[in-house]
């Protein structure tokens, strides 16, 4: 299996972070490829994108300030293979990415890779009061797999928040 890309320039608004690609994006080379994953639909239901977007299109989104890496690159079937090693490396490596590529809103897909990446258990839904990366603002979103109980609903309202904070 082959890492896919990261889609990631300087001053984006936003820079999603999730926690490895999957077999299918993998397959494909785009973000957010399984068709069980609700990403693209959720981006568009919270109004961060005025449609819904086509995984094929991910580098698209460059263009309107969105970007896309992962705290490991390898992908695996889901996140309980990725190893501890992996996930302190790629800790490493997302610091670097964050300090450099300086984006306005660093959005964890997800509240574990969060965790993984800040080293703390206890994290709120939302803007993390404490950044890593001091002038990046650090927001946690709930996993778009479809494997999360909560719905597109409720998960996009939380995406929601992210407009606030780029105005």
């Amino acid at each position: 299996m082959n890492p896919i890309p990261d889609h990631i320039k300087k001053g984006l608004s936003i820079l999603f972070i999730g926690f490895n690609p999957s077999i299918r994006s993998s397959e494909t080379g785009h973000h957010y490829a399984n068709p069980s994953n609700r990403f693209w639909k959720i981006l568009h239901q919270s109004g961060l994108t005025e449609r819904k977007f086509d995984p094929s299109e991910d580098g698209t989104l460059l263009e309107i300030g969105y970007g896309f890496t992962n705290i490991v690159p390898r992908p695996t079937r889901n996140a309980q293979e990725i190893t501890a090693e992996e996930y302190r490396a790629g800790r490493e490596v997302l610091v670097e990415k964050i300090s450099f590529y300086h984006p306005k809103v660093a959005c964890f897909v997800g509240k574990g890779v969060y965790q993984q990446y800040s080293k703390r258990r206890n994290v709120a839904w939302g803007e993390q009061n404490t950044p890593i990366v001091p002038g990046t603002i650090e927001f946690v979103a709930p996993s778009s797999s479809g494997l999360v109980r909560m719905s597109v609903d409720e998960i996009a309202a939380i995406y929601r928040q992210m407009k606030g904070l780029l105005n």
